[in-house]
């Protein structure tokens, strides 16, 4: 049966609060503990310092969030939003197992609850993706950022490598569904992924489409063999 691949805003955060408590345990085997060099790589882009200041939309259990809180430090302010109220229930938890303070806002990225020039930088890791209107997610990510401020998006791609393409789709066509039955109950949420990355606009376009809404120099680390790009621009 077909998946549906739409990102009809009630549906995904159905999903994602139906397979919340497995999420951290399925993204490490997935990606073999690599997302979290990803998430690294992804706050050095975003070039915050210490009392920096910094949001993470589509934050779902945080992890980028406290990456970026590690960054800016004790003085800085870190901002984590999602408007999957299980996910968020599981980042404020992490905050008092890790000592990192993080504010967690249930909202939605297409209507961001902040000012104009608010934060240093605005990150998203694996959820553009899901996002019903990319232009306006973009438009947003920007608008809440200060001059010169930065926009970064981590997102899964597809890889261009002849063997590694192959082993790729069936890596995540077959294998990463059966994982997320096993360790979720929920096999079709795992269906998606693959089936949303397909979609999603790759690297050039996106950049292209950054472009287009306001953001100035928009660059493309493509990391992991071709299948992790980290988009960046200043706004």
């Amino acid at each position: 049966m077909p998946i549906d691949t739409s990102a009809d805003p009630a549906k995904i955060r159905t999903m994602f609060d139906g397979i919340a408590r497995s999420y951290d345990r399925l993204n490490s085997l997935m990606t073999a503990g690599l997302h979290h060099r990803w998430r690294d790589l992804a706050v050095l882009l975003a070039q915050v310092g210490a009392g920096g200041s910094a949001l993470d939309v589509c934050c779902g259990t945080g992890d980028l969030a406290f990456a970026l809180k590690q960054a800016v430090g004790p003085e800085g302010r870190v901002s984590g939003l999602d408007f999957s109220g299980a996910m968020l229930e599981l980042a404020r938890e992490k905050c008092g197992r890790n000592q990192l303070w993080v504010d967690f806002v249930q909202g939605d990225v297409l209507s961001l609850p902040f000012a104009d020039g608010e934060f240093d930088a605005c990150t998203v890791g694996f959820g553009l993706r899901n996002v019903a209107d990319l232009e306006k997610a973009l438009l947003e990510m920007g608008r809440v950022c200060r001059p010169g401020g930065r926009v970064v998006c981590l997102e899964i791609t597809q890889p261009d490598i002849i063997g590694f393409k192959q082993f790729y789709g069936l890596w995540f066509d077959h294998a990463v569904p059966l994982l997320g039955r096993l360790a979720s109950g929920d096999g079709d949420a795992y269906r998606y992924l693959p089936a949303s990355v397909r979609r999603f606009p790759g690297p050039e376009a996106l950049s292209l489409l950054m472009e287009s809404v306001g953001l100035s120099n928009p660059r493309c680390e493509i990391v992991a063999g071709g299948i992790i790009a980290i988009h960046h621009a200043w706004t």
